[in-house]
């Protein structure tokens, strides 16, 4: 791995790029997650091997069930979260990353840890933490100050 310092910090609009391509991919993996759950429950349904009434539909007991409310919106979240814990710890990169020719690792240039991850999935505020940037001596995130991380800008391969 090259070490980190060889390497340029990434900007602000860089790391906004990528995430705005990873925000693409996670709206389509949330949505078939969710189209998972929902063709499951209407294959159940129609065995009559559940009920949904009173609810309008499977759609309805999913929103406002009490207990399969908090049940889906939890799996919704942890396909969220397994998404970048799965691309950071792997290879230091979303896919959203790889385009944008950025990765993020630690100072050392090792990939990150699980807790590190989390750590930087917990602080990032869906993306807001990226605003303190232009404001870091180093050109860190919020989240990656607390994550102990560095997202730096890859050399173009030849």
């Amino acid at each position: 791995m090259t070490n980190t310092q060889s390497l340029p910090p990434a900007g602000l609009m860089r790391r906004l790029g990528a995430l705005f391509y990873d925000s693409l991919i996670i709206l389509s993996i949330e949505m078939m997650a969710a189209g998972i759950i929902i063709a499951i429950l209407h294959a159940l349904l129609a065995i009559d091997a559940i009920t949904i009434a009173p609810y309008l539909d499977v759609s309805d007991l999913l929103t406002h069930h009490p207990i399969w409310s908090p049940i889906y919106t939890l799996y919704l979240a942890f396909v969220w979260i397994y998404f970048f814990v799965f691309f950071w710890t792997r290879a230091g990169q979303t896919l959203g990353m790889r385009a944008w020719k950025i990765q993020v690792r630690n100072k050392n240039g090792s990939k990150l840890t699980i807790t590190q991850a989390l750590i930087r999935i917990g602080t990032s505020g869906f993306g807001l933490a990226n605003f303190t940037v232009p404001f870091d001596p180093e050109k860190r995130g919020f989240h990656d100050i607390w994550a102990k991380t560095q997202v730096v800008v890859l050399p173009k391969v030849n």
